[in-house]
């Protein structure tokens, strides 16, 4: 459930109108919801009950600083993947020590970053990234709480680009090599073992993947405790899916984190293991929208398109995933026919789309909300077409705030410099 809905055929956030926000910010405008966020996270944190556990956002999802300070101040922990995402959960006011390192990539610095922070976990996918983290740890003198990340082989039935737990992927072990990772790890001086875990993957809809997973990963768990193996927790990631499409067909009916979670408690059954959860996508999605507004109605031959000015720099995943995202208007019911059109950005691309074959009453002006879009948007946008990053919002009831100002024309090339006068490149000195 979130809290964007019609009254009296205007659209809100929480108390607030978001033709209000749009009129003053400007758009394009991410809109975000403090109570949807909050209950989205409760209700993980609440359906555990009395098993011992811990919520830990994955901060890829959306990495803005109020969203991560909201949820810090909740209680909850987090999933990193770079030292940046770190350093962002610590200006937000998070703790290392409950946060865990996850990611197939990290460099020496980032580990020595972490571990100097009082990283909780670091997840490791590889013999060669054991080695180094083990390595860091000498060097600094500390020892580093690592867990495996296992490959599972389980088919997520998901997008294959956001799939992560089938062989061909190139995240975690395989469950074989992961046993000898293990008897390595516990050799290694500067290596403390106290996780086990998995992630297959990204927007799943069933519980069946995550059940079969747990299956194959409790088979390890088992064989490695039997071995004096002693785990502190068992790492499940996240992966659960939400709805995107709320008032057309065909409406997702992803379990609740309620239901999804009794099924994995009772996979479990009688170990008594903190287990961690990495939700993302499953907090924030549906706690965001994108406010757009309508630039021109554009007919062809064969093809009606609602120009906006937002774009795939502002939200990628149309043009990248293919994903579907409900397109609906700020004000509902104006005197507009209705058109069946792709709704359009500016960016110059023919794959620079919001969505295709919408059917939309909308006139040049109107404001649209593109919603579910608080998980993978501003997180993913650019300067393509040297186009400034949109402003974020944060709805506290009928308050809102913006958490990040739109980005400036002067501040998107502050960076970068120009040769200096009169250098010019010849035959023997080439500027590539």
């Amino acid at each position: 459930m979130d809290f964007f809905c019609y009254h009296d055929d205007l659209l809100y956030a929480e108390g607030v109108p978001l033709i209000e926000i749009a009129h003053q910010i400007g758009t394009p405008c991410y809109v975000y919801s403090k109570a949807t966020l909050l209950r989205h996270y409760h209700a993980f944190e609440q359906a555990f009950g009395g098993h011992p556990h811990r919520i830990c956002y994955a901060v890829k999802a959306n990495s803005n600083l109020a969203v991560l300070n909201l949820l810090a101040r909740a209680g909850s922990g987090f999933d990193v993947v770079s030292e940046g995402e770190l350093r962002r959960v610590l200006a937000a006011g998070g703790s290392a020590s409950n946060s865990v390192f996850s990611g197939v990539g990290k460099r020496s610095e980032e580990i020595a970053f972490a571990l100097q922070q009082g990283i909780g976990c670091l997840n490791i996918e590889s013999v060669a990234e054991l080695d180094r983290i083990n390595q860091v740890a000498l060097d600094l003198g500390l020892v580093a709480p690592i867990a495996v990340r296992v490959n599972p082989d389980v088919d997520a039935n998901t997008h294959p680009y956001i799939s992560t737990g089938l062989k061909e992927n190139k995240f975690g072990v395989d469950m074989h090599a992961a046993y000898s990772l293990y008897l390595r790890a516990r050799a290694l001086p500067g290596i403390r073992v106290i996780g086990i875990g998995c992630h297959i993957g990204s927007q799943l809809l069933t519980v069946e993947p995550f059940i079969e997973a747990l299956t194959r990963l409790l088979e390890l768990y088992d064989r490695l405790t039997n071995e004096g193996f002693c785990f502190e927790h068992i790492d499940l990631g996240g992966g659960l899916g939400v709805p995107y499409h709320h008032e057309t067909l065909p409406v997702e009916t992803p379990p609740s984190p309620a239901q999804y979670i009794s099924a994995l408690l009772q996979q479990l059954g009688p170990r008594h293991i903190p287990v961690y959860l990495e939700p993302g996508r499953a907090i924030v999605a549906n706690a965001g929208v994108l406010l757009t507004t309508v630039e021109y109605l554009k007919t062809t031959q064969d093809k009606h398109f609602v120009v906006v000015d937002a774009a795939m720099n502002d939200l990628l995943r149309p043009s990248l995933y293919q994903a579907w995202q409900e397109i609906i208007p700020c004000q509902k019911n104006l005197p507009r026919p209705i058109t069946l059109a792709d709704v359009v950005g500016p960016v110059c691309e023919t794959g620079d789309f919001l969505g295709k074959s919408r059917s939309l009453a909308v006139a040049a002006g109107d404001r649209l909300a593109v919603r579910t879009a608080g998980a993978y948007g501003f997180v993913m946008s650019s300067n393509y077409n040297s186009r400034n990053r949109c402003a974020e919002v944060m709805v506290d009831s009928e308050q809102f705030y913006v958490v990040r100002r739109r980005e400036n024309y002067d501040e998107q090339w502050a960076s970068e410099s120009c040769l200096p006068d009169g250098k010019q490149a010849d035959e023997n000195h080439s500027f590539y």
